[in-house]
């Protein structure tokens, strides 16, 4: 008569400790995969699961009229099975995910973006984008000749080199794995060629344009040296329509303040408002001006010279990128305001600091 109540009382305390056990480890893990991990590791290092499931087995070979479940009381351990089950149910939020993060992998490591860094940064030799003390004349007055100042080597360097050295290090990293990705794809020969193949492209199609705007025909030499220009000027076809009193075509710039140069592809009208324009070519589409990554600054850079440059009767605040397609796709006119090219002004002082300083620094590391 004492078998029955020693195996009934066995089975309650097994049962009690395997709810105590679960609870445990359900509140420590939160986390089923890990729950059943954790379970199986400690099931496997103790007695305690064999007793269980010889008592789940020899339960369940009993006959079908017997049940050894209904004998357990329920009353009794309701509370405990109510606790887990609760436990089981509640949802986790992101408040407990963090905390348990944050307790099994240590806390968040926060930092600023150097982005950001570098946009809050003020240019310690700041100079204004406009030059008041220049004498400019009327948009509309005539002109006997368009500008086209030659560009003489001076120790100055130019905006090319100085956006080139000064360039931030994820655009540097990806520039140099799609590098690496050509040269794997077309060998170190083939990307040679590939890249003198697109500074021909863009060398005959400002030729071209500059053909247009000059109204003379397109030379045909010129295409038949490369199909593609055809491509490029039917992509800014409705761009030209909205350009209008040219004053500048392939112009050299200095600026006499901040002493550094480049050439400037042209100075016009944009739909009223004069601009300095800045043909691009790309195979890849680019419908936003941040996709032309540093070309806003140096729109900004040719702008700012410009104003300081006494070969030029003219101020500009206004800057126009136009990126042409080689397959005649429709070009992507970015056009930037006054504020738009003033905010980029301040970068390119940054980026100018950032150069000369590094010029510094490598000059006392020869001497």
């Amino acid at each position: 008569m004492n078998a029955p109540n020693g195996r009934k009382k066995t089975l309650f305390n097994h049962l009690y400790m395997l709810l105590l056990g679960m609870k445990s480890l359900e509140l420590l893990t939160r986390k089923s995969g890990r729950l059943k991990m954790l379970l199986t590791e400690h099931f496997c290092k103790n007695q305690v699961p064999y007793v269980c499931l010889c008592i789940s087995s020899y339960l369940c070979s009993k006959k079908k009229k017997e049940n050894g479940y209904e004998q357990v009381d329920q009353e009794r351990y309701m509370n405990l099975v109510r606790s887990v089950i609760s436990s089981k149910a509640s949802p986790q939020t992101p408040e407990t995910l963090f905390e348990e993060d944050n307790l099994i992998y240590g806390p968040v490591s926060k930092f600023k973006s150097p982005v950001k860094d570098v946009e809050a940064k003020i240019p310690k030799n700041w100079v204004p984008l406009v030059n008041s003390n220049k004498r400019t004349l009327p948009l509309n007055s005539d002109r006997k000749h368009l500008l086209k100042v030659g560009l003489q080597r001076h120790k100055v360097p130019s905006v090319t080199s100085v956006l080139q050295q000064t360039m931030p290090l994820d655009q540097a990293f990806y520039l140099k794995r799609w590098k690496q990705r050509m040269i794997l794809e077309l060998g170190k020969d083939g990307f040679a060629e590939y890249t003198k193949n697109i500074f021909l492209q863009g060398k005959l199609f400002h030729a071209a344009l500059e053909s247009v705007f000059l109204s003379e025909e397109v030379p045909l030499k010129e295409q038949e040296k490369d199909n593609t220009v055809s491509g490029y000027l039917a992509s800014v076809q409705h761009v030209l329509g909205d350009i209008s009193g040219v004053k500048a075509l392939e112009s050299a710039v200095h600026h006499e303040t901040l002493h550094y140069l480049g050439l400037v592809d042209c100075v016009a009208e944009y739909r009223g408002q004069l601009c300095v324009i800045d043909w691009k070519t790309s195979e890849k589409s680019k419908p936003y001006l941040r996709n032309t990554f540093d070309n806003p600054l140096q729109v900004a850079a040719y702008i700012g010279a410009i104003n300081h440059d006494a070969n030029y009767d003219f101020q500009v605040n206004c800057g126009l990128i136009v990126v042409s397609y080689k397959d005649g796709s429709p070009a992507h006119p970015h056009f930037m305001d006054s504020d738009l090219c003033s905010q980029y002004w301040n970068k390119w002082l940054l980026r100018l600091e950032e150069y000369t300083e590094k010029e510094k620094n490598r000059a006392i590391e020869t001497s």
